[in-house]
């Protein structure tokens, strides 16, 4: 097999080679926070999404160096790993940003460095699960509502906990619930629900991430006069919804089967899936 790299600081390295010490403000504290995209026949996708959430998350965590980071470094920066492996441009990226420099919980200094690692995928667009996903809600933790519950960050425990939770549970996802007990999100994804011919998402002010593919598809939904609201939603809608589908920039579009003895259709899932394709 031959030898795929990374991108550490804009130095390629062998993607097993120790680029990060112990002393790293990521590993030690979460200081940090990252963007998973995906690039489709070596186009990056939504590259202007991202940046422009990026940024946001490097300004709300004071994280220095934000403006550098737009959308052209992100289409560059990919392109150059695509081309020093050699991949066929179908990949799946992951960008990590952390604050550099020494200190403990107060930093020393605020500069940025960041990881950028990818893995070559087949597909060559986004594809709609052949099989529907089994969920259940997790609720020994909920998310907290604050000024950076919209952002990707490297603090990631509770999705962590929820990922145990499905395993042990046999579950294909599972829904997350805010301080408030109403829902959030899934541990990778956002959460779309469709009930009386109508979809609903959380809001942002319901603490969810502000998701690259959920603006996404809210953008085809109001191009296609799908109504789509965005709202504070009980976690019971579940046993009564029609339709159930999350979203992330990686996946797509994910269409849920069950819940519970609950079954659900996936109409909007698929024709929103060939929009997101003809785009």
């Amino acid at each position: 097999m031959s030898q795929t790299y990374l991108l550490f600081n804009d130095e390629f390295h062998a993607d097993d080679f120790p680029v990060l010490t112990t002393s790293n403000r990521g590993f030690k504290f979460g200081d940090g926070l990252f963007e998973s995209m995906r690039m489709i026949n070596h186009k990056l996708q939504f590259a202007d999404l991202h940046a422009d959430r990026l940024t946001a998350g490097m300004k709300a965590l004071k994280i220095d160096g934000h403006v550098l980071m737009d959308d052209y470094f992100l289409r560059q920066k990919t392109a150059d790993l695509v081309k020093k492996n050699k991949w066929n441009g179908n990949v799946r990226f992951r960008l990590s940003v952390y604050r550099q420099g020494a200190g403990v919980y107060t930093p020393e200094s605020s500069k940025s460095g960041y990881v950028l690692e990818g893995i070559p995928l087949k597909a060559t667009d986004y594809e709609l699960n052949a099989k529907g996903l089994i969920i259940d809600v997790y609720d020994e933790m909920t998310k907290s509502i604050n000024k950076l519950a919209n952002f990707k960050t490297s603090n990631a425990l509770l999705y962590v906990m929820a990922g145990l939770f499905k395993t042990q549970n046999r579950l294909d996802e599972a829904m997350i619930l805010n301080q408030n007990g109403f829902l959030c999100e899934s541990i990778s994804s956002n959460i779309f629900i469709v009930y009386d011919k109508q979809i609903y998402t959380p809001a942002l002010t319901e603490g969810c991430i502000s998701g690259v593919m959920r603006s996404t598809v809210m953008q085809i939904c109001k191009l296609n006069d799908i109504p789509l609201v965005e709202a504070q939603i009980s976690p019971e809608i579940l046993k009564e919804a029609e339709e159930v589908f999350i979203t992330n920039a990686t996946q797509g579009i994910q269409w849920i089967m069950g819940y519970g003895r609950k079954r659900y259709f996936n109409e909007f899932s698929k024709f929103l899936n060939e929009k997101l394709n003809a785009l």
